[in-house]
């Protein structure tokens, strides 16, 4: 009687080691099984999405390549764009309305949080220059972002903008910019945005456009005639036009690097699920291996139970 209790005694505490590791909340083989294929899913969805973002990119890397002669002649006018890292920002004047352009999707890197990170660093350090600013935002992400901590500076914002975009788009922000004070309220308009350099690196940048006002030695463009119109209502139409061109090319140039970003997260992503298949495929195994060594103990134990 006793050589039959041992057996069963041993089928009773393997049964009992698998029950006591389900309940401790180690994964049972189905739950492996089924992460496995959801992080499949996963992968398949985001090597879709890279591939998605690589064809765009070479559209955007496109319409880039024109704007930046379209927008070219605003360089003697506004000088080139200077980097945010590491900026002091003392350049700006007394009051400055701050246009960050971010997007409207995520999935796609930092592009949004280094944009946001830029425009706040510059809030405090104008703050401790004593200067003013305002903040009008392009983009749903970098709405988000900002009015947690400057909610109060946020005049405007543009969200759910069509891409790619066009010059009319741009047209169509810039009225917004107008219509929240533009020249009329601020000293400059500063535009921060993403540029792009290739498919792996982008920079964040600014552009400080500042309007056509001044008199005496300071009145803009005194070498030149202006007819039949008043010079005033001709640099009122320049500087609006300008503005434009600006906005234009920063929303080429942001776009592009959008894409790159995203081409460049959704690879890393595939990559972190390839890895994480890896893992879970080894321990399914481990759990199948297990399950299996359970199975033979009670297939041995009935065995030699039957014997007796």
């Amino acid at each position: 009687m006793a050589l039959r209790v041992a057996p069963a005694a041993k089928r009773i505490a393997a049964r009992g080691l698998s029950n006591f590791m389900q309940s401790r909340g180690m994964a049972t083989e189905k739950q492996i099984f089924n992460q496995i294929q959801s992080t499949k899913n996963i992968q398949k969805i985001t090597s879709s999405m890279k591939m998605v973002s690589a064809a765009k990119l070479k559209g955007d890397e496109q319409r880039l390549a024109t704007a930046i002669p379209f927008n070219s002649w605003t360089t003697a006018l506004c000088g080139e764009p200077t980097l945010v890292e590491d900026a002091t920002f003392e350049e700006l004047p007394q009051k400055t309305l701050i246009v960050p352009f971010t997007t409207d999707k995520g999935l796609c890197g930092g592009v949004n949080s280094f944009i946001t990170r830029g425009v706040k660093d510059c809030v405090s350090k104008l703050k401790a220059q004593g200067k003013e600013c305002d903040i009008v935002i392009i983009g749903d992400k970098g709405r988000g972002q900002l009015r947690r901590l400057h909610a109060d500076l946020i005049t405007r914002s543009a969200t759910e903008v069509i891409s790619p975009g066009t010059f009319a788009l741009a047209a169509a922000l810039t009225s917004e910019i107008m219509a929240a004070g533009g020249a009329k309220d601020y000293d400059a308009i500063m535009i921060v945005y993403s540029s792009y350099v290739n498919a792996a690196v982008y920079k964040q940048r600014y552009k400080l456009i500042k309007p056509f006002s001044g008199e005496g030695e300071d009145e803009p463009m005194m070498m030149h005639e202006f007819e039949p119109d008043t010079k005033s209502e001709v640099l009122g139409d320049l500087y609006e036009y300008m503005l434009t061109s600006q906005v234009y090319h920063s929303f080429m140039d942001g776009a592009a690097a959008e894409q790159s970003s995203r081409m460049a997260a959704m690879e890393n992503a595939s990559k972190n699920a390839g890895e994480m298949i890896d893992k879970l495929t080894l321990q399914y195994n481990r759990a199948r291996q297990a399950r299996i060594t359970t199975e033979l103990i009670e297939i041995i134990s009935g065995a030699s139970a039957l014997e007796d």
